[in-house]
């Protein structure tokens, strides 16, 4: 956003911490010479394993007592990355301005210490409160044999992730209010999964819709890759600014449903778009690590890809949706076998349309000797619009990837697995184009709010598109997607998808449909077959849009 606010540190930290579950009242000073801090006078007794609950009592009380007094470098001894620690809290309170800091400790659960922090935020003359809570653990120091505070920058705001600090601006950008496509308010209390994207839509658009800057308390991130870093993100006003209107082209009710969709299923991300325009209608995440993976994850699709490979196969000739696909029980290419999902029967005799509603992995890699290795890439590219690095969505995406290696990748791509990335919001475009023949890129703000050039390409032909509508059809009523989208009215068709992934115990889980003039696409990571997680999400969503 903008620059930092100078202002002067207001005194008076307070000195004595409030009572807490078996700490009670302490002397600062006392408190802050007595776990081998600087004060200390006698060589700390060699201990090894876990440090005991007198040690955790006493290391919590040191590190909380220098924090209160505004003694950043001194707390920061008490952690075992003294360094970061130090660099954290003296920005606590030199450059966000937090002062009167109160901790009150909860009840120790082994190593680890629940707290509650009430304190001041302070600009000039104003200053208002702020409380929250968080927790720490103490370890035992590898070198030192010291019990310490196992350091994270959570320890000071549970918001805080590596590389963040707080700080106080006076802000470039003013705050927006962002609406949806029928001018409904959209929150990140009432929509969570849409707090990064508000963040980065007020950093980008702020200065166009019509607002004016105030001052804030806010959480600065730094990209540890060296790219661009996330929008900051806001915790407090201070000096409120004038706020600005910006339309979106989200769908209020759609957001409700992906938002609710998704919160059944740890690691999952839906997005929905309307093909007829490639207008964003929803995006929801539920991770745990706050990653977008709906806009910005790669991961392998899966069987969702043989959309795009089922086009590659349609266009180079080799097939047509009624013509020859067989499904054997294996397959082996460059000594690599493939196998189906348990229990498939195999069919000598099957079409494309057939294999491809029963999601038969060997039906695709047989055709791999006939493929050449970028077939797959072009047709990503020039019919899908994926993988070039060029989509202008008003956030920042991830294009998909979908690149020609040659080797046994070639027919591990035909399948979704090998090389090949996507995210949802991928998945939920070539379904949008393969429903309409059409490739418009996804946009969630309009092109005309910054004069911005979408991507392009050429699309499908009228007959490849009309191949692919009646596989994804045939998927949704009577194949490997029937469970899932039963009771849909309307033009329907879907697609299922499982990758595997080394590390896990289960598949990812993968699925996208697409219902009237709405498509979506989601991921579960571990979460088993399409139809066991992701499949419930989309059809969740499309079933909101009526």
């Amino acid at each position: 956003m903008g620059r930092k606010v100078k202002v002067a540190v207001i005194s008076g930290v307070c000195a004595a911490m409030l009572c807490g579950a078996g700490y009670g009242m302490y002397n600062v000073a006392s408190a802050l010479g007595g776990v081998g801090g600087a004060g200390g006078s006698s060589a700390p007794q060699v201990k090894t394993g876990p440090p005991d609950r007198d040690e955790v009592a006493e290391t919590t009380k040191a590190f909380f007592a220098a924090w209160t007094q505004n003694q950043p470098a001194q707390a920061a001894t008490y952690t075992n990355f003294p360094e970061e620690a130090k660099q954290l809290l003296t920005a606590y309170g030199d450059d966000a301005h937090i002062t009167d800091v109160r901790i009150t400790p909860g009840k120790a659960e082994g190593t680890t210490v629940p707290f509650k922090v009430t304190a001041k935020v302070s600009y000039g003359e104003k200053s208002e409160p702020i409380g929250y809570t968080s927790q720490l653990t103490v370890v035992r120091g590898v070198t030192s044999h010291r019990p310490l505070v196992d350091w994270a920058p959570s320890v000071v705001y549970p918001r805080l992730e590596k590389g963040d600090t707080l700080t106080i601006e006076s802000a470039a950008t003013p705050q927006v209010e962002a609406v949806d496509r029928n001018g409904k308010v959209l929150t990140r209390e009432k929509y969570p999964s849409l707090g990064p994207i508000l963040d980065e839509l007020r950093q980008r658009y702020g200065d166009k819709a019509g607002g004016q800057g105030g001052v804030e308390l806010v959480i600065r991130h730094q990209d540890p890759t060296g790219g661009d870093a996330a929008a900051d993100t806001t915790l407090m006003t201070l000096v409120k600014g004038r706020t600005g209107k910006l339309r979106t082209t989200l769908s209020a009710t759609a957001q409700a449903a992906a938002e609710s969709a998704v919160a059944r299923y740890a690691n999952s991300s839906v997005v929905a778009v309307k093909p007829s325009t490639g207008e964003i209608l929803a995006v929801a995440n539920h991770r745990d690590d706050g990653f977008d993976a709906a806009l910005l994850g790669e991961l392998a699709p899966g069987s969702t890809m043989k959309i795009v490979s089922a086009a590659t196969l349609i266009d180079h000739g080799l097939t047509t949706a009624n013509g020859p696909a067989p499904c054997p029980p294996s397959a082996v290419w460059q000594s690599q076998t493939f196998n189906n999902l348990a229990n498939m029967a195999p069919n000598e005799n099957a079409t494309l349309a057939e294999s491809f509603a029963r999601s038969c992995n060997t039906a695709f890699v047989k055709f791999a000797d006939d493929v050449r290795p970028d077939w797959l890439t072009n047709e990503a590219g020039q019919r899908f619009g994926i993988g070039r690095n060029d989509w202008k969505i008003g956030v920042p995406s991830f294009d998909g990837r979908v690149p020609a290696p040659g080797g046994p990748d070639t027919a591990a791509g035909l399948i979704g697995q090998g090389q090949v990335q996507m995210s949802p919001l991928n998945m939920a475009s070539v379904t949008a184009t393969a429903m309409t023949g059409v490739f418009r890129q996804p946009v969630i703000v309009p092109l005309s709010l910054d004069g911005r050039t979408p991507a392009t390409a050429r699309g499908l032909s009228a007959s490849t598109s009309r191949q692919l509508r009646e596989m994804m059809n045939r998927t949704a009523r009577s194949g490997t997607a029937q469970g899932v989208m039963a009771g849909l009215s309307g033009v329907i068709g879907a697609k299922t998808g499982s990758a595997e992934v080394d590390s896990q115990t289960k598949s990812n889980s993968w699925f996208t449909g697409y219902r009237n003039d709405v498509a979506a696409a989601a991921v579960t990571e571990d979460g088993g077959h399409g139809i066991d997680a992701s499949g419930p999400i989309v059809a969740r969503v499309l079933r909101s849009m009526g």
